[in-house]
């Protein structure tokens, strides 16, 4: 579009966009440099060079901002890590449950430990313990197509003969990523490699003597 005096009108899209990219990595920094609490929308719209009003056109509260935020750079990570919308990521399936689980759980300790992650996973995981719709839209948005690979991996698993047929899926991953959530969030000890491949060789042998 040209304007009536003869110059390109300004592109909205492009200006919205640079935005919102200005507001997500300011909400990101904020967190991590001052904490959840004291993050505020009016702090997230100096940091990003924009009005308030901006930021309450499109989301809410601080959550919703910093949970898309979050989002974006998870897929940003997908991304970087040779994921596509075409071919989405999948736990790959070599014939060997335990290494699969145990090579995906490693990357889960190198996201939890990422300084870019680590503080707004906490932000997002504490607020959404006491507020509801924040909880929730973490664990739709987040956690469940996560929760989702463990179980196309499980089930391809007992297709194989390598688990019981009548395991529960969801309930088996709990037994690999529960811990090492409860662990990360409560500080209960160190999370390192050495400790997710424990917990898949404990989940697939149990405790009894072999």
């Amino acid at each position: 579009m040209v304007t009536q005096s003869g110059k390109p009108a300004p592109d909205t899209t492009r200006r919205s966009e640079r935005s919102r990219r200005a507001i997500y990595d300011a909400a990101l920094a904020l967190v991590a440099e001052i904490g959840y609490t004291k993050t505020t929308i009016e702090g997230i719209a100096a940091r990003a060079g924009v009005g308030k009003q901006t930021i309450y056109r499109w989301w809410g509260s601080k959550a919703d901002v910093l949970l898309e935020a979050f989002l974006d750079l998870s897929e940003q990570a997908a991304r970087d890590a040779g994921a596509s919308d075409r071919e989405p990521y999948v736990i790959p399936d070599t014939g060997d449950l335990a290494a699969d689980i145990k090579a995906v759980l490693r990357a889960t300790v190198d996201q939890l430990t990422d300084p870019r992650f680590e503080a707004p996973s906490r932000a997002l995981a504490a607020e959404g313990v006491v507020n509801e719709q924040v909880g929730r839209e973490f664990t739709a948005k987040l956690m469940e197509p996560s929760i989702q690979l463990y179980v196309d991996r499980l089930r391809s698993a007992q297709e194989a003969g390598q688990v019981r047929a009548d395991l529960d899926p969801r309930i088996a991953l709990e037994f690999f990523i529960s811990p090492l959530a409860q662990r990360w969030l409560q500080y209960t000890g160190p999370i390192s490699y050495e400790y997710t491949d424990a917990l898949v060789d404990y989940a697939l042998h149990g405790l009894a003597p072999r």
